[in-house]
């Protein structure tokens, strides 16, 4: 992240290295802030300073005063389901944890495991509530295939499905009370997420309205956020390949974002995940087909960008997609200054960290 780019990057000489950054130990946020609007909030204007960005230092109950004139905020309101499973292997006791990765119609599931020793197939697994699995498919790479007959998929998570907290917010007896409000947005609505779209975790319905006394407007898409968005970025950057995560775009919402690009006015996505599915949305400059869809876009520098022209966001981890994602919309220079300034600051990192917004 050291070299001098444009907001949008077209060196294809990018490379993974460049997404790595030493993080401080103890700077990964455990808890939340005691109220979602008195998150900090960095200001990251990447144009100016020569593209390494000038940088301007609030809180987010600031976010009005800092967002352009007029501006469409677009949020994903997927809602995080309780997809971690916490239980034994009915022959010998061992520890089993699975995630369920697809919340599907029948009993029968994807999902990544834990587990110290190897599961087999026909393996009959035991937890809380009754609820039984058999495996299907054994783990491959983590990830198996499990039939919970005679229950649902979704009946099995409302008997014993945690709330599946990333592993770096360390809980070892669980998600707390406050986890269950916190780590969901005010506005989620769409069940089917196994993490939190986090951008908006510092939205409080107090501030929506007040972005709206302001004349800015405030809309959603859905894209239910998998495990994939977190996988590592691994060799090539330019060969890294996402996996499908489906989202869906109202009417609405595309004629209101059709109207602000008509208008000049900008439009700021509320998280990365709300990136994905606009630019995956996009059929040319500033237009949005609705309806639903699926996206295995991987936004790297060099992408150039149809519908977003600003983003709130977390802090994110090295080597990830994420941050990929980041730099190709401020550029390697600006991306690195503002982490090495969130760091010196004392800034927190991660899902229940600070928040950046890229204007």
């Amino acid at each position: 992240m050291n070299e001098s780019t444009s907001l949008v990057n077209t060196d294809a000489s990018f490379w993974t290295g460049e997404l790595e950054y030493e993080l401080p130990e103890g700077r990964i946020a455990q808890v939340p802030t005691a109220r979602r609007e008195m998150s900090r909030l960095m200001v990251v204007d990447p144009r100016s300073a020569g593209g390494a960005g000038e940088l301007s230092h609030g809180v987010f109950a600031d976010l009005p005063r800092f967002l352009p004139d007029g501006a469409l905020l677009v949020a994903n309101d997927s809602k995080v389901v309780p997809a971690r499973l916490r239980g034994r292997k009915e022959s010998t006791g061992g520890a089993v944890e699975l995630l369920i990765l697809a919340v599907q119609a029948g009993s029968i599931a994807p999902a990544m495991v834990r587990v110290a020793k190897p599961l087999h197939a026909g393996q009959a697994l035991e937890f809380e509530g009754g609820v039984t699995a058999r495996v299907l498919e054994p783990p491959v790479h983590g990830r198996g295939l499990f039939d919970f007959a005679p229950l649902d998929v979704g009946e099995v998570l409302r008997r014993c499905g945690q709330l599946p907290l990333p592993p770096y917010i360390e809980r070892g007896d669980g998600p707390t009370p406050a986890d269950l409000e916190r780590y969901q947005t005010v506005y989620a609505a769409h069940p089917g997420s196994v993490a939190a779209p986090t951008a908006g975790l510092h939205f409080t319905p107090e501030l929506l309205g007040e972005l709206e006394t302001k004349g800015f407007e405030f809309t959603t898409i859905t894209l239910h956020v998998g495990p994939g968005t977190f996988t590592p970025v691994r060799g090539d950057v330019a060969t890294h390949e996402m996996e499908e995560e489906s989202y869906e775009v109202g009417e609405a919402t595309a004629q209101r974002i059709a109207n602000a690009k008509a208008e000049g006015r900008p439009v700021v996505a509320v998280g990365t995940t709300t990136v994905r599915a606009l630019e995956s949305a996009a059929t040319g400059i500033g237009r949005v087909e609705p309806g639903w869809g699926s996206s295995r876009l991987f936004i790297r520098p060099g992408h150039r960008f149809s519908v977003v022209d600003a983003l709130i966001t977390n802090f994110h981890l090295p080597g990830s997609t994420l941050l990929s994602l980041v730099t190709a919309l401020a550029g390697r220079d600006c991306i690195g200054r503002a982490y090495g300034s969130a760091i010196a600051e004392g800034y927190r990192f991660y899902s229940y960290g600070d928040a950046m917004l890229i204007r």
